[in-house]
């Protein structure tokens, strides 16, 4: 991440809850029937609460020992070196593509490597940036920064205000303690490098700042330190407006969202004449949106339906996505408009907004179609669509009988992302991958259509003879099930091939074709099958493949897993011997459902960064934020069916389990690692065999530098290797 892009309004929300990876939420407000008190003292009896200590004395003694065994046990297998050297040729290799974001003729660009553990923040010409060879000025050496103050500095990022008219400009730059979604903000000098004693400054919280103008930020941190403006999830709940060169305990306050809400997150919207419009997004649950604008004195909310993703402004027109059926009347005439479509309609600040006109149909998609995202680029609107999970992105501009949408001359059949793209700038980065093709980035000119591959990644494994198939299973309750299948050409359905099965599963997170170095040469190349699940609850279908498994609903996530699992059995191409899994964060819960439900069906389980126990993960970290898309244990019919789901209230010490692996990290400040931990404590209670791997740093990705990816990959690999492989 370098310059935060313009894109929608969204990922303002969607980048604080859920990061890189994954976690989604919502806070139900509903009254529950049964008090509160006594749900949580039901579940207030663990024996192993204290690993939820998470730096208490015991606990991480608990995890030292663990990683102790763990580490001892699998480096001492001779595959762990070898696999190890080739995931830290892959993740050091200079051989990768920088990805960058554009600013006034300039390429930004953060870059880690085995001599810049902690990365660079540096810049180049856009003309240099199309060589092979760019000629990079470091802005931060991150490394360097770290050791002279002290700290476990992770950059998490930075905000740039640089307006054609500022000639010294500024960045709200981003730094994580050990990688944890909390950062301290501070503000940096890009023409001097140098951060700023006198500047804007925020403490450690999960904050949000916007500029507004030179001198002016819209922010949302945790007034006073004390969690005392925090939502029950732990998100800020107070927007305030603050000048520079003011004390941030005087900013003015102009709007406070309910404790019972997900957070409130600053925005700001670009107009044709240069100004802002000031903004919040208030997320009454992890899915709804209220969106507020500042207007003079007053704060006046959009006229927008409770599930909708608001874009921006392209040519004075709100643009925005639903995720709810919305029927809009206007002069007692009623119209409705399907979920997942992108509209737009007049946008025009006022003391009091009203629904006076009817919003356009920008897109509609068909049933087998989402729209993955949408950002803006000088003159145009970019729409990225998954059509059957293959990638397209399209022009939209408006024509003299309404929107017209072009299909740009992308590459097919794989995985498009648009990886920059700003209302200011004409050029556009592009991104495509696929299972065995690796990444290309391509500028495209939205003055000219022109596209350009600008960079291609090396291939990282032989592919030659390896070919991807897309299939499809009946679920439990009829419904079809696509799945990709990666394997080695010729193979023989004999119930021999070692296959790793991987899926997600909420959040409306789509599970798409990508090129994986790692996977490629730790697994693919050694004769294993990869196959990607595209189970209900993620995005591939647009939010009704999400929405069929909320809450009490989410049963069919599970089915759905299941069922591919059981094809791939059914067909030959692997056995429960031969047959592991892996998912991490909400996916980690998908892992640990598999385990107390089919341990039947698998013989290696990887629980990456999980949510395990489904009655107190309201209780922890950001935990309250997701009971949306799980439930709330304090409802009792919710209740009733977390306790049938959780893994952890569902082990059993006479069940034969398959030896899992749990990974997880101390530093992760969003899924707490007392999930992982007390899981596993579980089967060391019950004399089950298990492994388990606690990163002390790292965060939610459960890794702070290239080679804590290197080491933590190779120590999958090697389980999987012992588990399905070597038989």
């Amino acid at each position: 991440m370098e310059f935060k892009r313009k894109s929608s309004i969204a990922s303002i929300v969607l980048l604080t809850l859920l990061g890189c990876t994954s976690q989604d939420a919502s806070v139900n407000t509903a009254p529950a029937t049964q008090p509160v008190a006594e749900v949580r003292q039901a579940v207030a009896d663990d024996p192993y609460l204290w690993l939820e200590e998470v730096e208490g004395e015991q606990a991480l003694a608990w995890v030292k020992g663990q990683n102790s065994r763990t580490l001892a046990q699998l480096q001492a297998d001779p595959v762990y070196a070898d696999l190890e050297a080739k995931a830290l040729d892959i993740v050091n290799a200079s051989e990768r593509i920088p990805y960058g974001s554009i600013r006034n003729g300039k390429v930004y660009n953060f870059w880690q490597d085995a001599t810049n553990v902690r990365g660079l923040w540096r810049r180049t010409t856009l003309e240099s940036y199309g060589t092979d060879q760019p000629e990079w000025e470091t802005i931060v050496d991150f490394d360097a920064f770290a050791k002279a103050e002290g700290k476990n500095w992770v950059y998490k990022g930075a905000d740039c205000y640089t307006a054609k008219d500022i000639s010294n400009y500024k960045c709200l730059v981003s730094l994580s303690d050990g990688g944890k979604d909390a950062v301290t903000v501070r503000e940096f000098d890009l023409s001097s490098k140098q951060f700023l004693d006198d500047g804007f400054t925020l403490p450690e919280a999960k904050s949000g700042a916007e500029w507004i103008d030179y001198n002016t930020l819209l922010v949302t941190t945790d007034w006073g330190g004390d969690g005392s403006t925090l939502t029950e999830s732990r998100y800020p709940s107070v927007v305030k407006r603050w000048t520079r060169g003011t004390p941030l305990e005087e900013a003015e306050t102009l709007f406070s969202a309910n404790k019972t809400d997900v957070g409130a997150f600053p925005f700001t919207l670009d107009r044709d004449d240069g100004t802002k419009v000031e903004g919040v997004v208030v997320a009454p649950t992890f899915f709804t949106r209220e969106y507020y604008i500042f207007s003079g004195a007053d704060v006046v909310q959009l006229p927008l339906p409770a599930q909708s993703d608001l874009v921006g402004l392209y040519e004075e027109q709100l643009f925005f996505t639903v995720k709810q059926d919305w029927t809009v009347t206007v002069d007692g005439v009623d119209t409705t408009y399907n979920t997942g479509s992108l509209l737009a309609m007049p946008f025009v600040v006022s003391s009091e907004i009203t629904q006076a006109t009817l919003p356009e149909v920008v897109f509609e998609p068909n049933a087998r179609q989402a729209i993955e995202g949408v950002s803006m680029t000088k003159g145009q609107i970019l729409m990225t669509l998954s059509d059957n999970v293959v990638g397209k992105v399209f022009a939209i501009t408006k024509g003299q009988s309404g929107w017209v949408s072009k299909q740009l001359d992308l590459p097919a059949n794989g995985t498009l992302s648009v990886s920059f793209a700003d209302p200011d700038e004409d050029t556009v980065f592009v991104n495509y991958e696929g299972f065995l093709t690796p990444d290309s980035l391509m500028s495209y000119s939205a003055s000219t259509g022109k596209v350009t591959t600008l960079k291609s990644l090396p291939s990282w494994f032989d592919a030659d003879d390896l070919v991807v198939e897309q299939k499809q299973v009946e679920s439990k309750d009829g419904t079809m099930i696509p799945f990709f299948v990666i394997h080695k050409k010729g193979i023989k359905h004999d119930g021999k091939t070692p296959t790793l099965l991987y899926g997600y599963g909420g959040f409306q997170i789509s599970m798409r074709p990508n090129y994986s170095g790692l996977r490629g040469k730790l697994w693919l190349e050694r004769g294993g099958a990869f196959v990607l699940a595209n189970i209900r609850g993620g995005g591939e279908f647009g939010p009704k493949w999400h929405q069929a498994g909320l809450k009490t609903k989410r049963q069919v996530i599970y089915d759905d897993f299941i069922a591919v699992g059981e094809w791939l059995i059914d067909h030959k191409l692997t056995s429960p011997e031969h047959l592991g899994i892996q998912g991490g964060s909400n996916g980690g819960l998908l892992m640990g459902v598999m385990l107390t439900q089919r341990p039947d069906l698998w013989n290696a389980v990887i629980v990456q960064v999980p949510l395990l126990d489904m009655l107190r993960f309201h209780l922890l970290l950001a935990g309250a934020s997701w009971v949306g898309e799980y439930g709330s244990p304090d409802v009792p019919e919710e209740r009733e069916w977390l306790e049938a789901m959780s893994p952890y209230h569902n082990f059993d010490a006479g069940t034969a389990y398959p030896e899992p692996f749990f990974v997880t990290s101390t530093k992760d400040d969003r899924v707490h690692p007392g999930h992982a931990r007390k899981m596993a404590k579980l089967f060391e209670a019950s004399g089950k065999p298990f492994l388990y791997y606690e990163n002390i740093d790292g965060g939610h990705s459960a890794a702070a530098n290239q080679q804590e990816t290197a080491r933590r990959v190779a120590l999958e690999f090697t389980y999987l290797t012992e588990k399905l492989m070597a038989k």
